[in-house]
This record gives structure tokens, C-alpha cells and sequence, in this order.
């Protein structure tokens, strides 16, 4: 099914909260409803054990654009909670991230 269809011509999520990596976990155990196309139950289905984005696309078989885009529609209804994935207390390894730029720049 082209992504035109499946969001109905929308092409930006009602809430633009998604990253590739915000995890989203389902809500809902009502599986049906009005406005709930076939890719929407895919999606809460993925959901059922916290997933990330990337991930749920991945699955889906669709652009990330078009899965933020049903995913923002199940978090309008309740259906499903996105949070933003823990951040690492220190940061990236600045002595880490040197190493590898000095290894890359002798190749």
C-alpha cells in the first residue's frame, strides 16, 4: 500500500516527539476501533514489549516518516506511551572518539 494512503495524505506527525530511537510501548489492550487501519494493529501488536521507532518501521516494512505518523495517531488515542531512551551519564568517550579518528586518518 503506497504511504499516501496509509496516512491519508498527511506527510507530519500530530506530535513530533518521535526519534529513531524513542521507545514505544502499547497501552490499549482494546486491539480495534474506529480509525484504525490495518498498519495501526501492526503497530500496537510491535508495541506489545517496548520497542524502538527504527525498529517498528523496520517491521513494518515502511518509511520511518509514515511510521511516526501512525504511531503519533496511537498516541493521540491513548493507545500507546513513547519515552525518550536513557542517556548515558558521561557522554560519548572523548579518548575513545581520538583513537578512532587518529586509526581512521592513518588508513
Amino acid at each position: 500500500m503506497r504511504p499516501f494512503t496509509i496516512t491519508g495524505g498527511r506527510t507530519e506527525p500530530s506530535r513530533n516527539i518521535f526519534t529513531l530511537i524513542t521507545i514505544v510501548t502499547a497501552t490499549a489492550s482494546v486491539r480495534a476501533g474506529p480509525g484504525l487501519q490495518r498498519e495501526h494493529l501492526r503497530a500496537l501488536d510491535l508495541c506489545a514489549a517496548p520497542a524502538a521507532v527504527a525498529e517498528i518501521a523496520a517491521h513494518l516494512d515502511l518509511p520511518v516518516a509514515v511510521t511516526k505518523i501512525l504511531l503519533s495517531d496511537l498516541l493521540d488515542q491513548g493507545r500507546i506511551t513513547a519515552t525518550a531512551p536513557a542517556q548515558g551519564s558521561g557522554g560519548p568517550d572523548i579518548a575513545l572518539l581520538e583513537k578512532v579518528r587518529d586509526g581512521l586518518a592513518r588508513l
